[in-house]
């Protein structure tokens, strides 16, 4: 394996930004840039993405994500279809396995958790009904791996109906089962998709269309105990999930929807937020943002219980206390019941998302996404996207923030901090300078190491 690495010694450089939080509008900060010590690309001569990390318990880490190569880095693979891409890595970087999974369609991965036993579960969709993959419904189905501690295959399952159904999420019960969340094309299904309501599915088609969240509850061999999906008429995309403590869930995304389950959209694409019951049922549902377009990328519980979800937000009103320019980075912290916390908008005078986010060890957050800005809270631009990694308090107060990219297009999209406390951000590229020595396609993955 060939892998590209970039040591980049970055000396904590102090910078006095202007602080956007809602409530300290014209304070100043004191930011500090975190210090990168690598950065890798790995790939073939096609697409190949990053899509989520997780820490692993024998202090390395594993990446999902996806690839189109057959040559380069990927050393399983014949055809040029999309397959997902686990690869494993010990706490010295070194690459303890990789392996692809799919058949001749398009198959795309994008979220990893180690389980309980040692193993993984990774989600995505597929389009094929061959090589790994034993059914398919549609166009699209959810695809839920269970791997072994060595990548081998336990059991697969797909889910879904006619249309195209795209798992993003999962999560570990705390029965020993998963909840699995993405996106269910209604329309497609008929209605179906339910199992527990009871009016026939002329009447669910008039109130639901196009993508729904859909969330699926299975026990730990991947059986189905119950189904429910939520939205409205236009496009309602969850992006996270989370079990609280005595075993609900609330699902994170947006949502533009103002009917059916959608009770007081605010503006466009909302961060919309439901709470539901350990049987699936609806408890409550809340919508936060202002008369612009606000999308929820990614939920974490805090140590009191309460939930951060982090997005981007191109609002200035309403839920929205501040913004620096086209978009910005968008928190907000809520409680058991909903209620709106604290919002904090981080960015610059362009466009600046988060994508995801994880808890610190030493208090605090990790957040990964994407920037276009080189002023403000952000403290430089490579060019065009860069990838931005940055901490924020337990307040949601910028701690430190870093960017890293070439000339090109740079995205990060999940991020863990490992046992020893290194953070590991990855994502894909397109670059081939500044920060990124070597890219081998059109895309990469690219991974991102800060001490």
């Amino acid at each position: 394996m060939k892998k590209i690495a970039l040591h980049i010694l970055l000396a904590f450089q102090l910078a006095v930004l202007i602080s956007c939080s809602s409530d300290d509008t014209n304070s100043n900060t004191i930011v500090i840039t975190g210090e990168v010590s690598s950065v890798n690309t790995f790939g073939g001569s096609n697409n190949d993405s990053g899509q989520s990390v997780v820490a692993t318990n024998d202090g390395g880490y594993a990446i999902l994500g996806y690839t189109q190569s057959n040559d380069g880095d990927i050393l399983d693979k014949q055809d040029e279809s999309f397959d997902f891409w686990v690869l494993k890595f010990d706490v010295n970087d070194s690459i303890q396995w990789q392996k692809t999974f799919g058949g001749s369609g398009d198959d795309r991965g994008r979220s990893i958790i180690q389980t309980d036993d040692g193993g993984y579960a990774v989600i995505g969709y597929t389009t094929s009904s061959d090589g790994d993959i034993t059914s398919n419904s549609g166009l699209r189905d959810y695809w839920l791996l269970k791997l072994n501690a060595n990548g081998n295959i336990s059991w697969q399952k797909s889910y879904g109906f006619m249309g195209n159904d795209s798992g993003i999420s999962v999560i570990q019960t705390m029965d020993q089962g998963y909840v699995i969340s993405g996106i269910l094309d209604v329309t497609a299904s008929g209605g179906a998709g339910n199992t527990s309501r009871t009016y026939n599915n002329s009447n669910i088609r008039s109130k639901h269309a196009g993508g729904d969240y859909w969330i699926i509850k299975l026990d730990n061999s991947g059986n189905l105990d119950w189904s429910q999906y939520f939205g409205g008429n236009f496009t309602d995309t969850p992006n996270g999930v989370v079990e609280t403590e005595n075993g609900d869930f609330i699902i994170a995304g947006s949502s533009d929807s103002t009917d059916t389950n959608i009770s007081n959209n605010l503006g466009t694409y909302d961060f919309w937020v439901i709470k539901i019951s350990s049987n699936g049922d609806l408890m409550w549902e809340k919508s936060y943002g202002g008369d612009q377009i606000d999308e929820a990328r990614g939920i974490v519980k805090t140590s009191n219980n309460n939930y951060i979800i982090v997005g981007d937000t191109r609002s200035d009103n309403t839920n929205v206390g501040a913004n620096n320019g086209a978009a910005d980075l968008w928190l907000i912290k809520i409680n058991t019941l909903g209620d709106l916390i604290w919002e904090k908008s981080i960015g610059g005078s362009s466009f600046d998302v988060a994508r995801a986010i994880t808890r610190s060890q030493n208090d605090g957050f990790i957040l990964a996404g994407s920037s276009r800005s080189n002023d403000i809270d952000v403290s430089e631009n490579k060019g065009q996207n860069d990838a931005w990694v940055l901490k924020v308090d337990d307040n949601g107060n910028l701690a430190w923030e870093t960017t890293i990219g070439g000339s090109n297009i740079d995205f990060a999209y999940s991020v863990a901090e490992l046992n020893n406390q290194t953070i590991v951000a990855v994502g894909d590229t397109v670059s081939n300078d500044g920060d990124i020595l070597s890219n081998k396609g059109f895309t990469d993955l690219l991974m991102i190491k800060i001490e």
